[in-house]
């Protein structure tokens, strides 16, 4: 039982290692990109669309509005990059349903790249919106003492990022090994379908995580955020004179 697919190796000079994670996320984006390129094909602007296309206009918009939600100002603005991880993510999980695939998702090494993407891509998303004297003031809020402390979260994220998508893929594959060997017609059915629910919540996790720390290094809550005017009082009408004179 390989606790991750970065065990089964396929071919090896040297320092140089060919393994099932490198492979498998090989295969993964091809066929993303393969099939990205076959539904946007023929895009059609009128009423008459294929079901490629509604079923890809039902997924953007559904990304999009859960990155509005978090509170991301312009969230196609960062559609590309949030919508490329939870569709990479998810797909891996989908994949395990293939028989021989062993998902990326399950070696750290992939987690933690995807971890570290995060990491570049908020101070870049904020530095574009804010500027970087405005971003980098950020690590001094609320106050210059802080500074520390605000870089130790900027890495313990990351790294909670990483392991916690690396230890829910890694237990769902040991699990339905163990029961494989106990029980090996009905309970690794179940296991399955539960890893499947399992890998498109932690897709769910990993991508609004992101966004949030997307959002965060992209609003500027202080002067972003103002209280509603109140309402002007209304005028009163005037007094009729001639009915005060009757």
């Amino acid at each position: 039982m390989q606790l991750s697919p970065d065990e089964i190796v396929f071919w090896q000079l040297g320092p140089v290692v060919l393994n099932a994670t490198i492979v498998w996320t090989w295969v993964l984006m091809a066929v993303l990109v393969g099939i990205s390129m076959q539904v946007t094909r023929g895009l059609s602007t009128t009423h008459e669309r294929s079901r490629w296309q509604n079923l890809l206009e039902i997924l953007v918009t559904g990304i999009e509005a859960q990155i509005a939600d978090v509170g991301v100002r312009r969230p196609r603005d960062y559609l590309g990059f949030l919508g490329t991880l939870f569709l990479f993510i998810a797909s891996a999980s989908l994949g395990t349903i293939v028989p021989g695939f062993e998902p990326p998702t399950g070696s750290l090494s992939t987690t933690v790249a995807l971890a570290l993407c995060v990491l570049v891509a908020v101070p870049v998303f904020g530095i574009r919106v804010r500027g970087l004297r405005g971003y980098l003031g950020t690590y001094l809020q609320p106050t210059p003492l802080m500074l520390p402390f605000n870089i130790i979260s900027e890495l313990s994220r990351t790294l909670a990022l990483a392991v916690r998508l690396f230890g829910n893929m890694m237990s769902g594959t040991m699990i339905l090994a163990i029961l494989i060997g106990l029980t090996p017609l009905l309970f690794p059915i179940l296991m399955s379908a539960l890893g499947l629910l399992t890998g498109m919540v932690q897709a769910y996790i990993f991508t609004i995580l992101a966004t949030v720390y997307v959002a965060a290094a992209t609003l500027d809550r202080p002067r972003d955020v103002h209280p509603a005017p109140a309402p002007a009082p209304s005028p009163s009408p005037a007094p009729d004179r001639s009915t005060q004179h009757e």
